[in-house]
């Protein structure tokens, strides 16, 4: 469609210069004009495989997803106080590759073998990492390391790993970071985090109360409560909003509300909050705030200065607390992979080190094996006490 404007009956020659050029005969496509509009700064729109063609492909049955169900109703228990156990999310702090990960859970599962009368172990399978600004996304985003960014693949590559880790006869956890990726994934998962830059996010909170597993609510990155304790206020609660169904179709979700939302202390710029004083305070914002005085405790991040060698002194100082009659503690998190340190990702790929992250920097198996070992035989004797509400 072509506008054109007539503007003969103004004697053009008697206005400015500028008011003559403006008003010239002249001619608009609004279609182009349209396409300018939409879209501005879209390069492609790819659609992708539905969630339920993907879980057919891939599905969830037999042995498996009794598994995830137990594992799940295990938590559950940790967090009504009928089971006395600490549970522990312990992995890598992402995974970029499937098969040192399988390694890593073969490890942890013999080693949860081990633990079980003390600590439930719960592998770190982390597919989404937040970015500022920018950096490797992670797995699902980017599974070949390349700039690539073959989501599709990913999505198929990290429901895979996911379900042999549930076959290897692990509980798997990761974070809800991308609002969609649930829909793919979450049938796999016993424990979802909310990192400590989307705690606040609207749109995380109604997400979560809306997911199957119990999940845990980072403090903000300046070590804050408010935000964590806002969050669990709001996940118990029923939400609406857009997402998606199974079939790939935007959608108005209906939650029920998650009643198992928990806060995770991860310390802040301020320095570590893993202390007894920091619990205490953390136990009384909780209470004040009315939410669950369950506390898990984040033993990397700003606890140990993203340092791993001093994730083990943090695991000790929290054994000290529940030996000293401690009960609000119910869960730690730990940074780990089958070789201390990190790694950058470098532009031949086949110069990656085995085993070893390419995110945060994480403490090596033997230290991991020696720590939890350590942590199971101290607590097994007090583990009794700390059954029922606090």
């Amino acid at each position: 469609m072509r506008c054109k404007y007539d503007f003969a009956a103004y004697n053009l020659l008697s206005l400015p210069a500028f008011f003559r050029l403006l008003l010239k005969p002249t001619s608009i496509n609004l279609t182009k004009m349209k396409k300018i509009i939409d879209n501005l700064n879209i390069a492609s729109n790819d659609a992708l495989i539905t969630p339920q063609k993907l879980k057919d492909e891939m599905p969830l049955t037999g042995s498996a997803l009794e598994s995830v169900q137990k594992d799940r109703g295990t938590i559950f228990s940790i967090l009504d106080r009928t089971d006395p156990r600490l549970f522990v999310v312990v992995g890598p702090c992402s995974i970029h590759d499937p098969d040192a990960a399988i390694d890593y859970a073969n490890r942890l599962k013999l080693l949860s073998e081990k633990v079980s009368d003390s600590l439930f172990l719960v592998m770190r399978v982390y597919f989404e990492k937040p970015r500022t600004s920018i950096g490797w996304k992670g797995l699902i985003n980017d599974p070949y390391l390349d700039d690539s960014f073959k989501i599709e693949e990913g999505l198929r590559i990290g429901r895979k790993l996911l379900l042999d880790i549930v076959n290897v006869g692990l509980p798997t956890s990761t974070e809800a970071l991308d609002p969609i990726s649930p829909q793919y994934i979450q049938d796999l998962i016993s424990w979802s985090a909310i990192g400590a830059r989307t705690t606040e996010s609207q749109t995380h909170r109604e997400m979560s109360s809306g997911l199957s597993s119990a999940v845990g609510f980072k403090n903000g990155t300046d070590g804050g409560l408010t935000v964590a304790v806002n969050a669990m206020q709001s996940v118990s609660s029923p939400h609406r909003f857009l997402g998606i169904n199974a079939q790939g179709q935007v959608s108005v979700v209906t939650t029920k509300g998650n009643p198992y939302a928990h806060v995770v202390l991860r310390g802040g710029s301020n320095g570590p909050n893993y202390d007894s004083v920091h619990v205490a305070q953390c136990e009384k914002t909780l209470e004040d705030g009315g939410v669950s005085s369950n506390i898990v405790i984040d033993c990397s991040h700003a606890n140990s200065s993203k340092n791993p060698d001093l994730q083990p002194l943090v695991i000790k100082d929290i054994t000290r607390q529940i030996l000293k009659g401690n009960k609000s503690i119910i869960g730690l998190m730990l940074e780990s992979f089958i070789k201390a340190g990190n790694q950058t990702i470098p532009k031949n790929l086949n110069d990656l080190k085995y085993g070893i992250s390419v995110t945060d920097a994480c403490m090596d198996w033997e230290t991991t094996e020696k720590s939890i070992i350590e942590m199971a035989s101290k607590i097994e004797s007090v583990l009794n006490g700390r059954r029922g509400k606090i």
